[in-house]
């Protein structure tokens, strides 16, 4: 692996929230009603989620994304500032509250709804605000939580200006063929293949976006075409016990590393050992690794 002296500089577009986790001995069913054994609260968002995973790794980092104008939003400002990830991009509104994510979580397992709130008033003008920090940038990274208009138009500028563009294909939503074309890889979990690309035959789909589409489920396996062969790689720890931000977390390892001019490859392992350190603490962000602790 190959980490130079420089920091990467890192635009990253999308959701930030508070997910609310619900410890319960069963995910409900239709209709039923469980008792949950306690509850914690943790940062998150996509969008959020990877602006840390990537400042953590080095990175020098510009986030885009909307809170409310509530006591949550101005948490999440602080902890981003903490997080040394730059928020002067991040706008706040009056219209929608912070957003929140419910997940109810059962021996590893867990079930989610999310209510984006503020995270829909994302907008195209804040993409233009910021044009002249994403001209000066190395790669622009985005997900799904966000209007597909702004991730839409991001893309679009983002080549335009000549940059590497990263997107973490969730949650799951059908991908017009310009997107699919324009960026320079994508993420997409095992489950979602015919959302996104409107069929599900994996080797195909692969073979057509050869070194360019990364799947993954939650056993931390990655798969990849190369162009020649199928490449598989798996890094499931025993003592995995939270695996929500896996995909977040080997979306910010592969784009860092890829920053750094690292082959394919080995961008893919480096994702998947970040995300292998998230699924053993709690917390899509807290668990993330810094780069120190990794070379």
């Amino acid at each position: 692996m190959n980490f130079s002296s420089e920091h990467p500089k890192i635009i990253v577009v999308g959701s930030c929230s508070l997910d609310l986790v619900l410890y319960a001995n069963k995910i409900p069913l239709c209709n039923e009603t469980v008792i949950a054994n306690h509850s914690e609260n943790f940062f998150g968002g996509k969008g959020a989620n990877q602006a840390v995973g990537t400042a953590r790794l080095g990175a020098s980092v510009y986030f885009i994304g909307c809170v409310g104008i509530d006591p949550l939003g101005q948490q999440i400002m602080r902890n981003l500032v903490t997080e040394n990830v730059n928020v002067g991009f991040v706008y706040e509104t009056d219209q929608q509250s912070t957003g929140i994510a419910y997940v109810t979580s059962c021996n590893g397992d867990f079930s989610i709804v999310v209510d984006p709130a503020a995270n829909k008033t994302v907008t195209i003008k804040q993409i233009n605000d910021a044009e002249k920090y994403i001209q000066s940038s190395d790669l622009v990274l985005l997900q799904l939580e966000i209007p597909m208009e702004v991730v839409e138009y991001t893309v679009k500028k983002s080549k335009d200006l000549g940059k590497m563009v990263g997107l973490y294909a969730s949650p799951g939503k059908k991908l017009d063929e310009g997107i699919l074309d324009q960026v320079n890889f994508i993420v997409a979990k095992s489950n979602e293949l015919s959302i996104i690309f409107g069929e599900d035959k994996r080797e195909e789909i692969l073979k057509k976006y050869f070194n360019k589409l990364f799947i993954r489920d939650e056993t931390n396996s990655t798969i990849y075409f190369d162009g020649t062969e199928m490449k598989y790689y798996r890094n499931e720890n025993e003592s995995m016990v939270y695996k929500m931000g896996m995909g977040d977390a080997f979306t910010s390892g592969f784009a860092v590393a890829l920053c750094h001019q690292n082959t394919i490859e080995n961008c893919v392992k480096f994702g998947n050992l970040v995300s292998s350190k998230v699924s053993t603490g709690k917390g899509a962000q807290s668990a993330l690794p810094y780069l120190k602790d990794l070379i």
